[in-house]
């Protein structure tokens, strides 16, 4: 990779960044509203810490490229000012040859005292080319005198850039100070709220648990309908989810767009990830999720990573309303909608508004849990969804 094309990349990855901490500097004023220590503001913290190092790394890299841009502009300018030097000395000695040969009758006696009409013919071809070269050394002269500053003007540039850059990372140093000592203080006033803390664990493993064996008993309901509709129509029967040739097609589509389908929300960071994690307060307690949990703004509408059919819309204590749609083989669950747009067996379009993100009165936590199903696997949708910085 080029230097231009490593500068690019680590701009556009540093505006992502950005974007991400503007984002949880918005969702951390939203949560403070709230009285009383929030575990979300912790976990929003947590988020914003992970995105300032990452800054602050993203940073150090791009000064070192511009470090070894400037190093590569000074031997530049050393090598140029050695040529401009030669070229001139040179020039000078011509100059003064020239001075001393600059009589006419010098050179006609030249050119007359050859020995024969080809010597002469030589001789004056060489004074018609010295005289070429005097001017060719000129031009040279001007020429590197050019490149010259122009490398120093480049060097300049980048040197100001450079500065920028490190001014930058000593705000961002110093705003990354500020951040862990609020998480810590957050973690202490927590750790005072140990058994309410409990209680919302024991409440949410069981909205948890009852979404999944709501989106079990679906899936297993779904699979006996496509083996009759599959029988009734001649197709082969297979233990799992029976394709129709359509289904079949979304289903392809679908897994060849992994990595890459957008997110769920407009705006969002990642703040709780798939699998069994620990819990960020209580010591030597795990938390399992099945999806991934994105924190967003008050009001942001849910939508559609692909396309597919609505295969229902549920709801579920202590996760609200569930959309869930099907893409072939393929589930995409979108949980915690105050607020419901579309309806059972509707076709939606990639990026089509399901409904709107539950928000919480007492922490005004904004949060949409997604996952994405296999048949009966749970897939960690981190991997399916464009990848954030």
């Amino acid at each position: 990779m080029s230097f231009g094309q490593s500068r690019d990349a680590l701009e556009k990855e540093r505006r992502e960044l950005e974007n991400n901490i503007k984002l949880t500097n918005e969702l951390l004023k939203q949560t403070r509203t709230s009285a009383s220590a929030s575990l979300n503001e912790l976990v929003i913290l947590n988020n914003q810490i992970q995105k300032r190092e990452n800054l602050i790394k993203v940073i150090n890299n791009d000064i070192q490229l511009l470090n070894r841009r400037i190093a590569n502009y000074n031997q530049n300018i050393e090598q140029l000012s050695k040529e401009l030097d030669e070229l001139k000395s040179s020039y000078a000695r011509m100059i003064y040859y020239a001075y001393r040969n600059q009589s006419s009758y010098q050179r006609l006696m030249f050119i007359f005292s050859s020995r024969d009409f080809n010597q002469a013919y030589l001789r004056l071809k060489y004074l018609q080319q010295y005289a070429r070269h005097r001017q060719i050394q000129a031009e040279k002269i001007v020429e590197t005198s050019n490149e010259l500053n122009q490398k120093v003007a480049e060097m300049e540039a980048q040197k100001a850039v450079q500065q920028r850059l490190l001014a930058e990372e000593r705000i961002e140093i110093e705003l990354l100070s500020k951040a862990k000592s609020q998480q810590n203080q957050t973690i202490e006033r927590l750790k005072k709220q140990e058994n309410d803390l409990k209680k919302q664990l024991t409440n949410h493993q069981k909205a948890i648990q009852a979404l999944d064996n709501a989106i079990s008993r679906i899936i297993e309901e779904e699979r006996k309908k496509a083996e009759e509709r599959a029988k009734a129509e001649g197709r082969p029967v297979t233990k799992e989810y029976t394709l129709t040739p359509e289904e079949k097609a979304l289903s392809r589509n679908f897994a060849g767009n992994k990595g890459k389908l957008p997110w769920p929300v407009e705006r969002g960071v990642i703040t709780a990830g798939f699998g069994e994690r620990a819990h960020p307060v209580l010591p030597r307690i795990k938390i399992q999720n099945n999806g991934i949990d994105i924190a967003t703004v008050a009001g942001a509408k849910a939508r559609s990573v692909f396309e597919g059919t609505v295969s229902r819309v549920i709801y579920v204590p202590g996760s609200n309303y569930a959309v869930i749609l099907r893409h072939g083989e393929y589930l995409s669950v979108y949980s915690n909608l105050s607020e419901v747009f579309v309806k059972n067996g509707q076709k939606v379009t990639t990026k089509e508004d399901l409904g709107i993100v539950f928000t919480t009165d007492q922490e005004k936590k904004t949060e949409l849990n997604l996952q994405i199903w296999h048949g009966t696997n749970k897939l960690n949708p981190a991997e399916w969804i464009v990848k954030q910085r």
